[in-house]
């Protein structure tokens, strides 16, 4: 068997666990420089607010409902989705997280007699150590655990546990379940479906199988076994190493000072880094890229980028954050104003078996390896961002984030303050 723990509006409910005022209020979560509804509370939801609706048009709800409204709190939601997996490990031999607020859990041969109550004390447990409300699916295969864990939202009743896998449960669900909302059933599969007639998912199921593979391919094929109960969508417990690593943003404002620009880039490459030594690999290209506000078409519009080659691979914070200074100070000009720009390392290689140059100087790279591991430590005891490199000025990104909570958990300025008597 396998469960699906999904946690519940993930974001909004990250914001109430430091704010428990807000409970039973509506609450939304925008994306970066307050632009659109990223994230919603059940009450938000219930006014009728979308998903990606922009937040001007969505005002006169916010203001008419006291809406709570939240920039995104990345630090935030990072470290809570830490703190749910520390739990989630408790309960299952394997754990694979799937997404920030989803991961899947292996419950093959453990000795559970009930597992609809096991699901139920997952969710529980999950919610008295981080405070965050979790629907887990348990069923056969890991597509019809995703819908399970589906069923738990829709139905409080269930106590955030969901135990499907009894022949009659799987059809009465797959017969009212949506195709497009099948885990791995893509757009473009919905628009092929439609002209086939099929609209649910136990439609789905109804096809014969040389028609699935013949015009869905291997991807759907798995999808149409898992739905009728064969498990064939492996188990990881370990994410595979990302083959390439993105740290870009948009300003709220178009920056036209060189300084200001390689202060973004640099601490774009930092965050990079950090990501690259996590999954312990190296970086042997590096791409900068500035581009200015394409929305602003009677301005002069640029897109500029430079690639740095690291031909013996680095993960050193120092090499990446310098080289992407260098490479802004070389691309940028005065005649534009930048709107967006990012780091991408586009070739990245694991630095087990990694062979490096016999020509290169030990010692600098040992000076180099012990400078990013003191760094990783004070990041780890005082969060990151406690120590910069100079070219990075203040650290911050330059998004507007009007509405930011404090970074309760990463933080120490920000940790909350409780006076008793």
């Amino acid at each position: 068997m396998f469960a699906l723990a999904d946690c519940n509006n993930f974001f909004a409910s990250c914001e109430r666990v430091f704010r428990p005022d807000l409970e039973g209020r509506p609450v939304i979560v925008l994306s970066n420089n307050d632009g659109c509804a990223v994230a919603r509370s059940n009450e938000a939801k219930a006014l009728g607010i979308k998903i990606g609706e922009p937040l001007f048009k969505i005002r006169d709800i916010v203001e008419r409902n006291g809406v709570a409204v939240f920039s995104s709190n990345y630090a935030l939601y990072g470290d809570m989705s830490r703190r749910v997996q520390e739990v989630l490990r408790d309960f299952a031999p394997a754990v694979e997280q799937y997404s920030i607020d989803e991961s899947f859990l292996d419950l093959r041969g453990l000795a559970v007699e009930d597992l609809a109550a096991y699901a139920r004390r997952i969710a529980a447990v999950c919610r008295k150590m981080t405070g965050i409300p979790l629907s887990v699916g348990v069923a056969p295969t890991k597509t019809l655990a995703k819908i399970a864990s589906k069923l738990c939202k829709k139905y409080p009743k269930l106590e955030g546990g969901c135990y499907m896998h009894r022949p009659e449960d799987i059809e009465k669900v797959l017969r009212k379940f949506p195709v497009e909302d099948v885990w791995g059933i893509g757009r473009r599969s919905v628009r092929k479906l439609a002209q086939m007639g099929v609209v649910t998912a136990w439609d789905y199921t109804r096809l014969k199988e040389y028609d699935v593979r013949k015009i869905f391919a291997l991807p759907g094929w798995r999808t149409w076994r898992e739905l009728r109960g064969e498990p064939c969508i492996g188990f990881e417990d370990m994410v595979e190493p990302r083959q390439t690593i993105c740290v870009s943003r948009s300003f709220a404002k178009e920056i036209t000072d060189m300084t200001d620009l390689c202060s973004q880039t640099a601490t774009f490459a930092e965050s990079a880094a950090a990501k690259l030594r996590k999954q312990d690999s190296l970086a042997l290209e590096m791409a900068v890229f500035a581009m200015t506000n394409r929305f602003h078409e009677d301005e002069p519009q640029a897109f500029s980028s430079r690639l740095t080659v690291f031909p013996d691979g680095t993960d050193d914070y120092r090499t990446v954050v310098v080289a992407a200074a260098e490479v802004t100070r070389a691309m940028f000009s005065r005649r534009y104003g930048y709107k967006k720009a990012g780091v991408i390392f586009t070739r990245v290689a694991s630095r087990e078996g990694f062979t490096r140059s016999l020509f290169r100087d030990a010692d600098a790279d040992m000076r180099e390896a012990r400078l990013s591991e003191a760094l990783d430590g004070i990041a780890a005891s005082y969060g990151r961002g406690a120590v910069l490199f100079g070219v990075q000025g203040d650290g911050s990104v330059k998004m507007s984030q009007e509405y930011q909570s404090p970074h309760y958990s990463t933080l120490w300025s920000d940790i909350p303050k409780v006076k008793i008597g």
